[in-house]
C-alpha cells in the first residue's frame, strides 16, 4: 500500500480554502491511479514518488498548481500550461478546472510508467529573461524616506521586487494603491518578501 505523510495533511488544511477540495481531489486521484504512491514534501510542497518523482501540487494564495516531474512527456503540449505557472495545468482555482479523473488517472498512469522503464525528463527550456518592470514614482518616493525598506527592496531578487511592483500598479483604486503601497514599506521595512505569509518554512 501506498505510505500518506501527515505533513501533506498540514499542507492542506493550511491551504486558501479555495485550494482544499483541490489539493484533496489531486491527491486522492493520484492514490487511486497508482495505489503504492509514497507522500513527501519536495521544496515545501506535497510531492508524489513511484520509482522515483511522479507528479506534485502546491498551493497559493489565488490559485494551486498540479504538475508532473516529467510533464513534457505526459501531458499534450497543445493543453499544457506550464508558462502560466509551475506546473503543467496553469493557476487552478476551483476542481473545475481540473481535467476530469480519467484524464487524470491516464496521466498518472503515463508518469509510473515512464519511471518504470527509466525514461529521461526532457531538458527543461532555459526561461526568457524577463524585463524589469519600472519602479513607478510613488513607490520610489516612499523608498527614499525608509532606508531599510530601500536596502531590502534593492537587495531583493528581481522577481521579489517585480512582485511588489505588480501588486502595487494593480491596484484599481487610488486608496487600494495607497494602502498597498504603506503595506509594502511595511513589510520591506522588516526584510519580508510580498508573498512572505504564504512562503512555507
Amino acid at each position: 500500500m501506498g505510505k500518506r505523510d501527515r505533513r501533506i495533511d498540514a499542507y492542506i488544511q493550511k491551504s486558501a480554502a479555495f485550494a482544499r477540495p483541490i489539493l484533496a481531489h489531486l491527491r486522492e486521484v493520484v492514490h487511486a491511479a497508482c495505489p503504492d504512491v509514497e507522500e513527501t514534501l519536495k521544496w515545501s510542497m506535497p510531492a508524489f514518488d513511484h520509482e522515483g518523482p511522479l507528479c506534485s501540487m502546491a498551493a497559493f494564495r489565488q490559485h494551486a498548481t498540479f504538475g508532473f516531474w516529467k510533464g513534457a512527456l505526459i501531458v499534450d503540449p497543445k493543453t499544457r500550461k506550464s508558462d502560466e505557472a509551475m506546473g503543467d495545468l496553469g493557476r487552478i482555482s476551483s476542481v473545475k478546472d481540473l481535467p476530469g479523473k480519467r484524464v487524470l488517472t491516464g496521466w498518472v498512469k503515463r508518469a509510473m510508467k515512464l519511471n518504470a522503464d527509466g525514461a529521461k525528463a526532457p531538458p527543461r527550456k532555459a526561461a526568457k529573461p524577463r524585463k524589469p518592470l519600472a519602479v513607478p514614482a510613488d513607490l520610489r518616493a516612499a523608498l527614499a524616506k525608509n532606508r531599510k525598506a530601500t536596502a531590502t527592496f534593492e537587495a531583493f531578487a528581481p522577481s521579489h521586487r517585480r512582485e511588489y511592483i505588480a501588486w502595487i500598479v494593480e491596484a484599481k483604486r487610488e486608496e487600494t494603491r495607497a494602502r498597498r503601497l504603506a503595506q509594502a514599506i511595511a513589510w520591506l521595512a522588516l526584510g519580508k518578501t510580498r508573498n512572505w505569509k504564504h512562503e512555507r518554512r
